[in-house]
């Protein structure tokens, strides 16, 4: 069937709406990738420009001259690899034992993690208990353990297994397969989208995760780099200093102004690979979840 001069005009509207509003989310960031470039006395004096009028990488020299932003850098790679990993784990046993009928009081259980999504206990009852009962503050593991379960992945989790033929399982369990082997031989290869989706959702929450450092951690080690660039961008004393401090003597203007941009570029870089390997599972994952709550 032929489309028609409607539906053709149509589609051309749809496609220079989509350009037009990539090209609106893409011009701020190509305008700090640039201006990040840019020598510190042209930024001041000519302002942000798309194509630098001088370039100059003291910005990014600075940043990596000192231990500030790489141990910074190494405690976010690791707080979101080991939280994702051991988020997907926790995920993946309590979404599976909530899944079919395999918990006689599965419903009622499930309403425990739905009661949660919709009234919290606030920040002063989280804060006693990470600090007087949990014992984790100024440890690595405060970052991890109180996010360690997501209630909105878990179901999500959850309907994606539902969705598994039931004769699949009751075909292995014949074979004589128990419920760990089916879920390690069975379940988890075919739940990859849903696997894919949702760990991506937690290494977002991961490498974003900043309260933490602010309310539990004193150890300046341990910071994150999300905590680093908030209070580099709150305060311009910190940027400053790391100028300073990673600068070399030869140069003359201090590049705090361009440090700033050049950390934000430095925290978002690697977050953003992970979007092409991980989108072919995106409509896969998402799916299961929008048809069914």
């Amino acid at each position: 069937m032929q489309n028609s001069r409607n539906d053709k005009w149509l589609a051309v509207l749809f496609y220079a709406f989509t350009i037009v509003f990539a090209a609106l989310c893409l011009y701020p960031f190509l305008l700090v990738i640039a201006s990040s470039f840019t020598e510190e006395a042209t930024l001041l004096r000519n302002g942000y420009r798309l194509l630098p009028e001088a370039v100059s990488l003291n910005a990014y020299k600075a940043i990596f001259s000192t231990n500030t932003i790489p141990d910074a850098y190494l405690v976010t790679i690791f707080i979101t690899v080991a939280g994702t990993a051991l988020s997907l784990l926790v995920t993946s046993l309590a979404a599976y034992s909530l899944s079919g009928n395999r918990l006689r009081y599965a419903p009622q259980l499930a309403l425990f993690f739905y009661f949660t999504m919709l009234f919290s206990g606030g920040m002063v009852s989280s804060y006693i208990l990470t600090t007087r009962y949990l014992h984790l503050q100024d440890t690595i593991l405060v970052y991890i353990l109180p996010a360690v379960l997501s209630p909105w992945n878990l179901f999500l989790m959850r309907n994606f297994f539902n969705d598994i033929p039931k004769e699949l399982f009751e075909s292995v369990k014949l074979d004589g397969a128990g419920e760990l082997r089916i879920l390690r031989s069975i379940v988890l290869p075919l739940s990859l989208p849903a696997l894919a989706t949702i760990g991506l959702f937690y290494a977002l929450a991961y490498w974003s995760s900043w309260a933490p450092a602010m309310l539990y951690i004193e150890n300046p080690k341990l910071y994150s780099l999300q905590y680093i660039i908030m209070q580099i961008i709150r305060n311009i004393d910190m940027a400053q200093n790391i100028a300073v401090s990673g600068t070399p003597s030869t140069v003359q203007a201090v590049p705090a102004y361009t440090v700033r941009l050049a950390t934000a570029m430095v925290t978002v870089g690697p977050i953003i690979f992970l979007y092409p390997f991980l989108q072919r599972y995106f409509v896969g994952g998402l799916k299961v979840g929008a048809i069914k709550g």
